[in-house]
């Protein structure tokens, strides 16, 4: 694989969060400014992120953003809080399933987080879908974390 689409090491994402990465997509008009994981880099090129899962060796990729407020992050750059192979969205308490995205509890029960298409090689993850460009590991750039209340499901 490219190595300029190379995400991370496969060890580097763990299982009990997610790992953050910015992606720029190569349509820029494709790109709802209305989803949480949107920001702008220096030049003003939209960038959206990306949060990778592990379960059961598996890793997965998909937009960061909640289906139920698509303005709310997962993972507002610390990780976002999995369990049991699955990812809490801790605005809401709902639950996605870390291996599929599938919500399968909460106020968007039923439906399923946007995928980013990423494949394994080696001992290393690689984007691998051709709508984006990986940018660097971490939040996109001029980011607003949707604000709001801090309730946290987690029992954090």
């Amino acid at each position: 694989m490219d190595e300029h689409r190379r995400i991370a090491g496969v060890e580097e994402v763990p299982e009990e969060s997610t790992l953050l990465a910015t992606l720029r997509p190569v349509d820029p008009d494709a790109v709802d400014e209305g989803e949480g994981d949107i920001g702008a880099s220096e030049d003003g090129a939209p960038e959206v992120e990306a949060i990778l899962t592990r379960a059961a060796g598996e890793v997965r990729a998909f937009r960061n953003y909640c289906q139920h407020w698509t303005d709310i992050r997962l993972d507002k750059d610390d990780g976002a809080f999995v369990r049991d192979g699955e990812v809490f969205c801790q605005k809401h308490g709902a639950t996605f399933e870390a291996d599929g995205g599938y919500c399968n509890f909460g106020p968007c029960e039923g439906a399923v987080l946007e995928s980013v298409a990423v494949a394994v090689t080696g001992d290393a993850v690689y984007l691998d879908d051709d709508a984006y460009e990986f940018v660097r590991l971490g939040p996109a750039a001029d980011k607003d974390d949707g604000g709001g209340s801090r309730i946290d499901f987690t029992g954090n």
